[in-house]
């Protein structure tokens, strides 16, 4: 079944929610606004249930079948928060807050569901309960884990759960998955340098935290390079140097920070061992002092075997088969949708955005022509799975 004839009618209508939802960026748990629009939307679709407060700022829709025999519930998940970037698309609905926009494409999402939401509250042609969630913080504040950790799986009681991402570059209203590992772990990166501050003249009576940090970031690099296995993937980035405030004086103190990314929990562990080392021994080496912050944050994203099938035959119906890949490269990107296929079995897809700025650029926009392919899958998903 391609595009459904419903939901093509609501383009116009979806496109509006989600340029309005563009022109007004939020961040992090920071999307009251946002969150208050789906709240609305989803109680005037005529919901059973819509509760707030979910992980703090998240929203949860409830929907129940027509028939009302199944007791099965599945989740759709879409995020909804922005980014801190000053948007340089010249859109006649671009930004209206300085140095916020959506560069990711969570504007999308989140209309897209609630297309979806209208179109499922209006026919509730299946039988069971779609529970469509709306969540915050994705860009590094971790609302996924937040709504997880309020018990929002078992409040509603969802047995399976999905999500989707827009993806630039490739093909427009292509679908793209893989089983298992399709997105990496996320770690987080600060070292605190400290050496001995004095006159850039006099470099040999200080321990210039500059170069330490320096030979630290160059250091780090060989952990990828010659201690994980040349099979694994893996990224250890710096992002971050800071240090001095003025040309002539050596600096006390520095910090760097950045990130590490994997894919298996060995490799993990291996590079979070080596970090440590690296860090260490360096610092000693200067005759300087660092401390290492090592935070793990965003885990695998980890698709199940059996609902990635399910979501490829659905994605297949809607966009035909030969528009669907499902063995692409797992990406280093992370995801925090990766907490709830954590809790629960579920898959991750991506949704060809066309040929567009990438993602967290200053010039990406969401291609609003994929709307009827992406709310077409969700009300698909939740008919299929849930058979009236």
């Amino acid at each position: 079944m391609p595009i459904v004839n419903r939901v093509a009618d609501l383009h116009d209508e979806i496109k509006a929610w989600r340029q309005d939802i563009h022109a007004h960026p939020e961040l992090l748990f920071d999307v009251h606004r946002t969150a208050g629009v789906v709240a609305d939307k989803l109680r005037s679709f005529g919901c059973d249930e819509v509760v707030t407060g979910i992980g703090r700022t998240g929203v949860v829709g409830v929907i129940r079948g027509r028939k009302g025999n199944s007791t099965r519930a599945i989740g759709l998940r879409a995020d909804m928060d922005a980014l801190p970037i000053e948007e340089a698309t010249g859109l006649p609905y671009a930004s209206r807050t300085p140095g916020k926009m959506h560069a990711c494409g969570h504007d999308g999402h989140t209309a897209m569901l609630l297309g979806a939401a209208k179109y499922l509250a209006e026919t509730r042609n299946f039988d069971g309960t779609a529970v469509v969630i709306f969540q915050p913080a994705e860009e590094g504040g971790g609302g996924g884990r937040e709504m997880v950790n309020d018990g929002m799986m078992d409040r509603f009681a969802v047995e399976e759960v999905y999500g989707m991402h827009n993806y630039p570059g490739f093909p427009l209203g292509a679908f793209a998955m893989r089983a298992g590992p399709i997105m990496a772990a996320a770690d987080r990166i600060t070292i605190d340098i400290e050496g001995v501050g004095g006159h850039a003249a006099r470099p040999h009576i200080s321990i210039d935290t500059v170069m330490v940090g320096a030979a630290i970031v160059q250091a780090l690099q060989t952990i990828v390079s010659r201690n994980v296995d040349p099979l694994e993937s893996a990224v250890v980035s710096i992002t971050q140097f800071h240090a001095g405030t003025a040309d002539n004086i050596i600096p006390q103190t520095g910090q760097l920070r950045g990130t590490a990314r994997s894919l298996t929990p060995q490799t993990r562990d291996l590079v979070e061992k080596r970090v440590h080392e690296v860090v260490e021994g360096v610092a000693k080496l200067y005759g300087a002092k660092a401390t290492l912050t090592y935070k793990r944050d965003y885990p695998v994203t980890r698709n199940h075997e059996r609902q990635t099938a399910f979501a490829a035959q659905v994605a297949a119906e809607v966009a035909g088969r030969d528009r669907v890949d499902t063995a692409i490269p797992p990406m280093m990107g992370a995801e925090d949708f990766s907490f709830m296929l954590d809790a629960r079995p579920g898959a991750f897809i991506f949704l060809g955005n066309g040929d567009s700025a990438g993602l967290h650029h200053p010039q990406y926009n969401f291609n609003d022509e994929i709307i009827p392919i992406g709310t077409s899958y969700w009300v698909r998903l939740v008919e299929t799975a849930l058979p009236g």
